[in-house]
């Protein structure tokens, strides 16, 4: 049996895609396809923005909102929303990455999130991210770059050296990926004319980028950028694995994959709205009080405390735009909380699939498999935000999807401790009624992770539904 397209769709998303600002530009394109307009926060909304009108908006290059206006929408309505984040733990170069020892040419790294390091090792790595160049015009501008050529490694101790039991390597000692030898660089041809550069007259605040990195990593990055390498007045880089995204197992039944967590629910969010609003099920927004919305923040990794993470006042500030929106009465000052009261948020961040191997690491009774359908998470002590009436709301948005979209329960153990998502810090923030959810996977935050093929259908059809009936259900699933 064939994979479902959406996978295989998934899978060019994912290989574009190896920074938060990647996947941004990737489900920019994708909505911009779909028809839907760019608008920006520093610009006037009122005439832009109209109901029946579909738009998305950028900060920072890593956090996307797009949303879709029902033609029926009033001020202070509500608004069915998912959230995503678009990060996943990485190695990030450091300000000063130029290092080198034994005669190699070494990179320093800084380690991002809560990733699982050893896993990193023995991989074909290269550098991806945002590129800050000078604009002719005595301004910067931003380019996305993406160096395809494995040009990094990370190499483990050989066993005959290392007996130990565990591998557990030094973050700040033994993380440095190798770039070439020492050797190699000093007889590279017309190194001479670059070792006797002098500095320029004009004082700099600080070293220019291809002092503080490896002069030829630069020059990759600026040939990415399509720039020289002094026409780079800065950079953002981490590291990917160079190996892509594919399926996997007997049937293609697998997805082998780096950035599942939380790429896959980020791309599920933008195909679900798009869905929403495309087809045979456009017509749906003409009866649609409510607005689709969903929110891709960067580092959810790292807490999301950041000026466009979702602990800062992204959301928020959106909402409190729409939740006026044609109006033209004196009911402005409440409108905002009246939408908050009215809204819902889906917080999608993946969830964890029974290891086999590791069976008795799981509930007894709450195990998700792989393609069984999306996870519901569920913890007493909020770490997700989940409660019973978000469950029947989701519920009930699977029932109605075409075809119906199969659900899962998962706690952890009372003696395991518990991640947490997006979903309890909004929740919180804005007193919006909230749930957890995502897709099964394995090998959460390391490298190379496996996830469900079948499942990245599953998301985008249970957002598609929600979106399309939140209108409707949020007035009979109401508990003051």
């Amino acid at each position: 049996m064939a994979p479902p397209k959406s996978a295989l769709q998934f899978l060019d998303f994912v290989n574009a895609s190896p920074t938060p600002y990647h996947a941004v530009a990737s489900a920019a394109a994708l909505l911009e396809k779909a028809g839907f307009a760019k608008i920006r926060e520093r610009d006037d909304w009122s005439g832009a923005v109209k109901p029946g009108g579909k738009y998305y908006l950028t900060r920072n290059g890593s956090s996307i909102v797009a949303f879709a206006v029902g033609h029926q929408w009033r001020p202070g309505g509500p608004v069915g929303m998912v959230g995503a984040h678009t990060d996943s733990p990485c190695l990030r170069l450091k300000p000063v990455s130029k290092k080198s020892a034994a005669g190699f040419l070494q990179v320093g790294v800084e380690t991002y999130g809560g990733g699982i390091w050893h896993s990193w090792f023995d991989r074909d790595l290269s550098v991806a991210g945002r590129v800050l160049v000078k604009d002719g015009k005595g301004g910067f501008e931003q380019r996305l770059v993406k160096v395809d050529k494995p040009i990094l490694r990370i190499p483990t101790l050989a066993i005959h050296l290392n007996r130990a039991a565990e591998f557990s390597p030094n973050k700040e000692t033994e993380l440095f990926p190798i770039a070439g030898l020492v050797a190699a660089e000093l007889n590279k041809p017309g190194d001479e004319a670059k070792e006797e550069k002098t500095e320029e007259d004009e004082f700099q605040p600080l070293k220019a980028v291809t002092e503080r990195h490896h002069l030829p990593i630069v020059e990759l990055v600026a040939a990415e950028a399509g720039v020289s390498a002094e026409d780079i007045a800065d950079f953002e880089l981490v590291l990917y694995d160079t190996h892509k995204s594919c399926l996997g197992g007997l049937h293609d039944e697998f997805i082998f994959s780096p950035r599942l967590d939380n790429q896959e629910m980020t791309f599920c969010s933008v195909q679900g709205l798009i869905a929403s609003v495309s087809g045979p099920k456009a017509s749906s927004l003409d009866s649609d009080p409510s607005i689709r919305l969903i929110a891709c923040f960067d580092h959810e990794e790292i807490g999301s405390t950041s000026a466009h993470g979702a602990d800062s006042n992204l959301l928020p500030a959106v909402l409190r735009r729409l939740s006026v929106l044609g109006n033209d009465s004196a009911s402005e000052a409440s409108a905002f909380e009246q939408t908050l009261s009215r809204s819902f948020l889906v917080s999608a961040d993946m969830a964890h699939s029974v290891h086999p191997n590791y069976a008795g690491k799981y509930e007894a009774s709450h195990q998700p498999e792989m393609n069984k359908g999306v996870v519901i998470k569920v913890n007493a002590n909020q770490r997700y935000a989940t409660n019973s009436p978000g469950i029947v709301l989701v519920r009930e948005a699977a029932r109605l999807a075409d075809p119906p979209v199969p659900l899962q329960l998962f706690v952890v153990r009372n003696d395991s401790p518990c991640g947490s998502t997006i979903g309890p810090m909004l929740s919180a923030k804005m007193g919006v009624r909230t749930l957890d959810l995502g897709n099964p996977q394995l090998s959460m935050h390391s490298i190379r992770e496996t996830g469900g093929s079948g499942d990245v259908e599953h998301g985008i059809g249970l957002f598609d539904s929600f979106f399309r009936n939140y209108g409707v259900l949020e007035g009979k699933i109401l508990v003051d």
